[in-house]
């Protein structure tokens, strides 16, 4: 899934984005509040992690604002001030969840899965199409009873197609999310990553080519 990091510290930045990368995440990191608004109203991001101090804008004007025009996406706060008053301002500001510095990645991790399942059926723990079966928490797939030896960006190539089961997704959107927008390699990456989960799977009807337009992930 495709996530934006704003904070203006570099190195915690870095930090978050190499980790969540290791995750199967795709990342962009903005180091100031004025990119980091661009960023969360131009490009379709599936969670944000924003930091309450940034300079340019606030991360409290950010949320404020993308949540005034209707953006919904979720929105995980991250700041050192560990005041009450701020936490509830963040959340009732329409922030999702709040994490306070000094956190564990793992609970970074765990509250990002979290909010892009929370409330929403099409965004269960285990994601499911036919006999296809993903634990985006566990990094663990399987065909039937059978485990799939996946790569991280084979399972990340995965879990985007299975949330967005039955639906035409166009080469374009997968280096999106799967990769990301800064992406500057050969596109047909996608081919060569599609034709390899296809072999995995045993089984090519599973991900049908939509000629000129796409792949798209069936239940049969």
């Amino acid at each position: 899934m495709r996530v934006l990091v704003v904070d203006d510290e570099q190195r915690l930045a870095a930090g978050i984005r190499n980790g969540l990368i290791a995750e199967g995440f795709a990342v962009d990191v903005a180091l100031n509040g004025t990119d980091g608004l661009w960023l969360a109203r131009e490009q379709p991001y599936d969670a944000i992690v924003l930091d309450l101090m940034l300079p340019g804008v606030s991360g409290q004007q950010i949320c404020a604002t993308l949540r005034a025009e209707r953006v919904w996406t979720p929105i995980l706060m991250l700041t050192a001030r560990d005041a009450e008053p701020d936490e509830v301002a963040g959340l009732n500001l329409g922030a999702d969840d709040y994490v306070t510095k000094p956190f564990s990645h793992a609970v970074l991790v765990a509250r990002l899965r979290a909010l892009l399942r929370r409330g929403a059926p099409a965004r269960p723990c285990v994601l499911v199409a036919g006999p296809v079966r993903l634990d985006p928490a566990a990094g663990r797939a399987w065909l039937g009873e059978a485990v799939l030896e996946l790569t991280a960006r084979e399972l990340a190539l995965l879990e985007f197609l299975l949330r967005r089961s039955g639906e035409i997704v166009s080469k374009l959107e997968i280096l999106d999310h799967v990769w990301d927008y800064h992406f500057e390699g050969d596109p047909n990456i996608v081919e060569v990553y599609v034709r390899r989960l296809r072999t995995k799977l045993g089984r090519r009807d599973l991900i049908e080519t939509v000629r000129g337009s796409g792949y798209r992930l069936t239940a049969r």
